[in-house]
């Protein structure tokens, strides 16, 4: 298959695999970028071809605006990928903000008449829970704190300026966009979905992450692992075994 610019510009395959029976494709969080998810396809390249979807506004990206709509933004990825995702048996991870993307892009692979195999929703609430958040209008020193609490952007890239600069335009519109997307109770997709959350994440209490059972008509689970928002970072070894085990399955 011929990969297409669109594609290629939205989802990163750090280590090609084009042999294996699934792929997994992967959306980081708020502020996040495709790179976040490089361990991730180093460990799972010999069960899946890993993509890393890149949003808009980041690294290579940097001078595209990004879509300050989680609607608007599902849309584009699944235009960008469509092609690619009804090849064979595909499966989401996302994580945080790039957990209600993945389920969004999935509604709309669902509509298409495919859909994902699997959906891995890591350290988000439910897409109907809503809280009143408003870090995107928050100063610019203000989203820099929140980062740091959760510990989601490494502490040194924060102390440079420049970086700094390059960086918080996405991060506010990624925070605008999740922070007003709102979704109602009985929206669901047929995916099985498989959810991922800390015992301590400040973003998501375990009956915020029980209630994504309502927003699947296939199966659920959820696993619960030590630490807070990134508590995948601390657990990846074991983040790593629940993805390998489903994507084997897939085999």
């Amino acid at each position: 298959m011929t990969t297409s610019t669109e594609e290629s510009l939205w989802a990163r395959c750090f280590h090609p695999a084009p042999d294996r029976t699934a792929q997994l494709f992967c959306f980081p969080h708020a502020g996040g970028s495709a790179s976040f998810y490089f361990p991730v396809s180093a460990q799972l390249s010999s069960v899946a071809e890993v993509f890393s979807v890149q949003y808009p506004g980041r690294q290579d990206r940097r001078k595209e605006t990004s879509p300050d709509d989680i609607g608007a933004m599902a849309d584009q990825v699944y235009a960008a990928l469509r092609g690619r995702l009804g090849t064979r048996p595909t499966v989401f991870f996302g994580h945080s903000m790039g957990a209600t993307l993945a389920f969004e892009v999935a509604r709309r692979f669902e509509a298409d008449g495919g859909g994902p195999a699997h959906l891995f929703a890591s350290g988000r609430r439910a897409p109907s829970r809503i809280r009143d958040e408003t870090v995107h209008l928050r100063s610019d020193d203000g989203i820099v704190d929140e980062l740091k609490a959760l510990s989601g952007t490494d502490t040194a890239l924060l102390g440079d300026e420049e970086i700094l600069r390059m960086i918080l335009p996405a991060v506010r519109t990624d925070y605008r966009a999740i922070e007003t997307y709102r979704c109602e109770p009985d929206v669901t997709v047929r995916a099985p979905i498989t959810v991922l959350t800390g015992d301590s994440d400040p973003k998501t209490s375990l009956d915020e992450a029980e209630a994504w059972r309502r927003h699947t008509t296939g199966a659920f689970d959820l696993k619960v692992f030590p630490g807070g928002h990134f508590y995948l970072s601390a657990q990846a070894p074991a983040v790593i075994g629940v993805l390998r085990h489903q994507l084997a399955a897939l085999s």
